[in-house]
C-alpha cells in the first residue's frame, strides 16, 4: 500500500506535471482563462491518462518495442474519441469551449511520456496510481492557474461573481501573455517554498545549471 501511495502521490507535487515537470504547458495555457475550463481539461486528462497507463500496462509484453509509440498513441486517441462523445452528450459547453484542445490530448506530452516511462516497465496497479496521481496532480495545476487568471482577470470564480463592482478587471491576466506571466509567478513561488524547506532542514538551497563561469560554454575560459 504504501508503494501505491507514493506513486499516487507524487503527482501532486514532487513530479507536479506542469509545474515541476514541465510538461502539457500548451493546453495548460491556452485553456485556463477561467476556473472551470481548467477544471474539465484536467478531469478529461485524468480519465485518458489512467485508463492508458492500465491499457499499456496490460499490454506491455505484447506490444513490439518496434511500434510502442505508435501504439501507445492508438491507446490513447481511441480513449479520446470515448471523451469527446461524453463531453459532447454531457457537457456540450465545456466541449465548445476547450475546442482543439480536447482532440490534442492524443498528444499531450504527460499522456505518452507516463507511457513510455513508466506504464510500459510496470504493473498494473502502481500504473493506474501514476496515472491518477498524475491526472489529479494536473487538474490541481490547471483549476489553480485558470482561478487565478480568470479572479484577476474577470473578477469571477467558476462564474459566480467575487470582486466586489470596485473592481476593475485586469484583463491581461486572461490574454495568452498573462498566461506566461502567471505561469512564471507560480513557479517562483514554489521554487522559493521548495528552497524555504529545505534550508529549515539544514539543506543547501537547490540551484539549476549555469551559476558560474565553467557552464556557461561561451567562451574558452576554464577558471
Amino acid at each position: 500500500m504504501s508503494t501505491l501511495w507514493k506513486e499516487f502521490s507524487k503527482g501532486l507535487w514532487t513530479d507536479l506535471p506542469p509545474f515541476k515537470l514541465v510538461l502539457g504547458l500548451c493546453p495548460t495555457l491556452a485553456v485556463t482563462k477561467t476556473a472551470y475550463n481548467g477544471f474539465g481539461m484536467g478531469v478529461a486528462v485524468i480519465f485518458v491518462l489512467a485508463l492508458s497507463n492500465l491499457l499499456v500496462s496490460l499490454l506491455r509484453k505484447v506490444i513490439p518495442a518496434k511500434v510502442r509509440i505508435a501504439c501507445f498513441i492508438v491507446v490513447a486517441a481511441s480513449l479520446v474519441v470515448c471523451v469527446e462523445l461524453l463531453m459532447q452528450a454531457y457537457a456540450y459547453p465545456l466541449y465548445q469551449q476547450l475546442g482543439i484542445f480536447v482532440p490534442l490530448i492524443v498528444v499531450n506530452c504527460i499522456i505518452l511520456g507516463r507511457a513510455e516511462a513508466f506504464a510500459s516497465k510496470n504493473p498494473i496497479l502502481l500504473s493506474v496510481a501514476d496515472g491518477l496521481g498524475m491526472g489529479l496532480g494536473y487538474t490541481l495545476a490547471l483549476t489553480f492557474l485558470g482561478s487565478l487568471r480568470e479572479l484577476f482577470g474577470y473578477g469571477t470564480w467558476f462564474g459566480m461573481q467575487v470582486m466586489g463592482g470596485w473592481y476593475e478587471p485586469f484583463t491581461f491576466m486572461v490574454e495568452a501573455p498573462g498566461a506566461f506571466v502567471c505561469l512564471g509567478l507560480i513557479l517562483a513561488g514554489m521554487n522559493a517554498l521548495t528552497n524555504w524547506q529545505r534550508r529549515s532542514k539544514g539543506l543547501a538551497p537547490v540551484q539549476g545549471p549555469g551559476h558560474d563561469c565553467k557552464s556557461c560554454g561561451m567562451c574558452a575560459c576554464k577558471e
